[in-house]
């Protein structure tokens, strides 16, 4: 039913929808374009669109007025026995016999999550007025309720996407893939924001400074990039490496970046003038990973050469080794200043640190 009571819309058996004026009782129009049962249907709040769930995996969207169909929302593998609409209208939530529920764009009829959970066909859906939780009903003989809030699917790069970083307050993020892209997105919509060019080889990693000002990107062509993100403008280009750069940290104040390469080196920036500061040289293979302590006092590296180092941020100082059995691919510190790092073979390791 429209929300101002006027008009109902039935699901049928018959491949079709159907509009009815309420007050007479009167047919005013056939929503055709199905081929099989419709099971259900769901109508935006502003009364202007209808959502249709049907047996052969799709839903459409309906325009009330015209009759029109607009979308098919293609992306279950079952069939679709309910959906609802959010309070603003703009995403659909559909349930489905393949045990899942899906969160649609209703304006561009993109898929922006699954949600995983039950364990059978999903016969019922039902969002919360504030449009932040959906709750869904099961022939698994549960109910589960599910928080919608920033569930998206960021689909739109046309290269492998290597890296990303998201913002403190978790609402943007910034992606590199192996197109040359960098674009930043919207996590609350998926959209996409703005797409940053100027790369003539594939951007490996990306960093962000803490404050969401500077974007520093590294790259197959053996160079950095620093660019603003409010404007997309490129500031400017680090140069320095001659291997591919592999990794980049930036430090907890803003004012430094870290780069890994395949140069065996660590290299140190100054983000505001784009100067190197020093090298870190002492690895004999590709330098895999890089991370900066949340003091900024240290610096960690994870190699091909079996080993992780902590350096002295300041002055380049070697402060500490550590021998792995097999290549060390990434590091990362804890809040507490422990170093916990990845391995080849899929393993991590938790390394304590004393205080310098």
């Amino acid at each position: 039913m429209t929300p101002d009571g006027r008009r109902a819309v039935s699901a049928s058996y018959d491949n079709t929808l159907k509009v009815w004026d309420l007050e007479d009782g009167r047919e005013l129009r056939t929503l055709e374009g199905h081929s099989g049962i419709v099971f259900g249907v769901a109508v935006s709040p502003d009364g202007g669109l209808a959502v249709s769930a049907s047996e052969y995996e799709t839903l459409m969207v309906w325009d009330l007025e015209t009759g029109y169909g607009l979308l098919r929302l293609d992306g279950h593998s079952g069939i679709v026995y309910a959906a609802a609409v959010s309070p603003d209208g703009r995403r659909a939530i559909s349930a489905s016999s393949d045990k899942t529920l899906k969160a649609w764009d209703l304006e561009t009829g993109r898929e922006r999550g699954t949600l995983e959970g039950h364990s059978s066909s999903v016969r019922g859906v039902a969002m919360t007025p504030d449009g932040r939780r959906a709750v869904s009903a099961s022939d698994d003989k549960t109910l589960m309720v599910w928080d919608l809030h920033g569930l998206c699917a960021v689909e739109d790069h046309h290269g492998a996407v290597f890296d990303l970083a998201v913002s403190l307050e978790g609402r943007q993020a910034v992606s590199t893939s192996a197109n040359n892209g960098l674009k930043v997105w919207d996590l609350e919509t998926g959209s996409e924001l703005r797409r940053l060019a100027g790369r003539s080889r594939s951007v490996m990693a990306v960093a962000v400074t803490p404050d969401w000002r500077w974007i520093v990107s590294a790259s197959w062509d053996k160079t950095l990039k620093v660019w603003d993100l409010e404007t997309g403008r490129e500031l400017r280009t680090l140069e320095g490496h001659s291997g591919p750069v592999s990794r980049v940290a930036v430090s907890p104040d803003g004012r430094w970046a870290v780069s890994a390469s395949a140069d065996n080196t660590l290299k140190v920036w100054d983000l505001e003038t784009g100067r190197e500061l020093r090298t870190l040289e002492g690895h004999s293979g590709v330098v895999f990973g890089v991370a900066v302590s949340p003091d900024g006092r240290r610096v960690a590296s994870a190699s091909e050469d079996h080993t992780l180092k902590v350096w002295d941020l300041e002055t380049g100082a070697l402060l500490a080794l550590f021998e792995c059995d097999d290549p060390a691919r990434c590091c990362a510190f804890t809040s507490d200043h422990k170093l916990v790092a990845g391995d080849a073979l899929g393993r991590v390791h938790f390394l304590g640190l004393e205080e310098p």
